[in-house]
C-alpha cells in the first residue's frame, strides 16, 4: 500500500483518537470538563499528551514493528513494548513535570500520583493503547500486502503455465505449416490463402510481439483489425460491429494486448448479429491520449456485468503502467453495456 494512501488511515486514527478522549471528559464531566480542555493551562497538557502518544504510535509503527513482527522477531517486539513503556513515562514526565511546570507552575499529576511505582503503572495504560492502535493498523497494511504478493504470485505462475504449454507446440512448426498451405492455396483459392496469411500474421502477434510491454499502436490497431475479420468471416453477413478509428496514427507506443480485452467482450458476451442494435468500437487518438468506448446490446440470461478475473487483471496491469494516470469507465442500463478508457501515449 502506496505511503499517502497509509496517511489517509493514520489521520483518520489520529482523529478519532482525539475526539473520543474529548467525549470521555464531556462523559465524565459534562460541558464544563469538556470546555476545561481548551482553557490554559489545561490546553498545554492536552497537546503534551497528544504529542507524546503519537510519537510512541509512529515510533512503533515505522521503527519497532518493520524491526520485530515483520521479520518475526516477537520476542524482541515484546522487549521494545516495554521499553516505549518506559521511553513514554519518562518523556511525559519530563515534559509536564519539569518543563510545563516551569511554566505553569501546576503539576498535572498530584504527588502521592507522581511516585515511581504509580506514575510509572497509569502511564504503561496510555502507552499500551498508542502501541496497540499503531500495531493492529501495520498488520493490515501487512496483511493487504502480502494478499496483493499472492496474487501477483498467483499470476506469475499461471504465465508460467501458459509459456510452458506454448512451448510445447513449436511455433516454427506452426507458422511453416500454415506457410505451406498459403503456398498451395495462392493460385487456386486466393482468398482462403489470404485468410491463412492473415491467421499467420495473427498468431505471430500474439506469439512473439506481444511478449514486449509496449507495441507501436500500429500494430495493435492491426491485431484488432484482423481479430473482427474472422468474425466477419464466421458470421458473413449477419454481423453487425461497427469499428473505427478517428486521429492519425503514428509511432505512438501502447501497452501490448490491453485493448483486445474491450473489444473481445463485445463478441463474447454482446449481441453482434442484431442490425438494429450493431456493436459499437471507437479509438480516438489525440496527440498524447487514446480514448477507446465500446457499446453493444448484452445477452440478459448470460448476467453480462463488469465483474471477473479479466477486468479485474487488466486494472491491476493498467494501475501498475500508469498509477492513476488513466480513466475506465463501465456503464450497464437498459440493455446496453458501455465502457469507456483513456490512457496515455508513449
Amino acid at each position: 500500500m502506496e505511503a499517502k494512501h497509509k496517511w489517509k488511515y493514520h489521520l483518520l486514527l489520529i482523529s478519532i483518537v482525539i475526539l473520543m478522549n474529548f467525549f470521555s471528559q464531556y462523559v465524565i464531566g459534562g460541558m464544563d470538563s469538556l470546555l476545561k480542555e481548551f482553557t490554559l493551562p489545561r490546553f498545554y497538557y492536552t497537546i503534551s499528551f497528544n504529542f507524546i502518544f503519537f510519537s510512541i504510535y509512529f515510533f512503533n509503527f515505522y521503527i519497532i514493528c518493520p524491526l520485530t513482527l515483520k521479520k518475526n522477531r516477537f520476542y524482541k517486539f515484546i522487549l521494545f513494548t516495554l521499553l516505549s513503556f518506559i521511553l513514554f513515562a519518562s518523556i511525559r514526565y519530563f515534559l509536564e513535570e519539569v518543563i510545563l511546570f516551569n511554566i505553569t507552575e501546576i503539576h498535572n499529576y498530584g504527588e502521592k500520583s507522581r511516585r515511581v511505582g504509580y506514575y510509572f503503572f497509569d502511564n504503561t495504560y496510555f502507552a499500551l493503547k498508542a502501541i496497540l492502535y499503531s500495531t493492529v493498523l501495520f498488520l493490515f497494511f501487512q496483511y493487504n500486502e502480502n494478499k496483493s504478493r499472492i496474487h501477483e504470485l498467483e499470476i506469475d505462475h499461471k504465465k508460467a503455465e501458459v509459456n510452458y504449454l506454448k512451448s510445447q507446440i513449436s511455433p516454427h512448426f506452426l507458422f511453416n505449416t500454415l506457410n505451406a498451405f498459403y503456398v498451395e492455396l495462392i493460385d487456386d483459392k486466393p482468398e482462403t490463402a489470404k485468410d491463412i496469411h492473415k491467421l499467420s500474421e495473427l498468431l505471430r502477434f500474439v506469439t512473439y510481439e506481444s511478449q514486449e510491454d509496449f507495441l507501436p499502436l500500429k500494430n495493435e490497431i492491426k491485431f484488432l483489425e484482423d481479430y473482427i475479420y474472422f468474425y466477419y468471416k464466421r458470421f458473413e453477413n449477419e454481423l453487425f460491429v461497427n469499428f473505427k478509428v478517428n486521429g492519425l496514427v503514428n509511432v505512438q507506443q501502447i501497452p501490448s494486448l490491453i485493448l483486445i480485452h474491450f473489444v473481445e467482450n463485445v463478441f463474447k458476451h454482446g449481441v453482434i448479429n442484431d442490425k438494429n442494435y450493431p456493436a459499437e468500437i471507437n479509438i480516438t487518438i489525440e496527440n498524447d491520449s487514446l480514448e477507446l468506448t465500446t457499446e453493444n446490446k448484452f445477452i440478459t440470461s448470460e448476467k453480462y456485468t463488469s465483474k471477473g478475473i479479466g477486468k479485474t487483471n487488466v486494472e491491476r496491469r493498467l494501475t501498475a503502467i500508469f498509477k492513476k494516470d488513466y480513466v475506465l469507465n463501465y456503464d450497464n442500463a437498459n440493455d446496453r453495456f458501455k465502457t469507456y478508457l483513456k490512457i496515455p501515449l508513449k
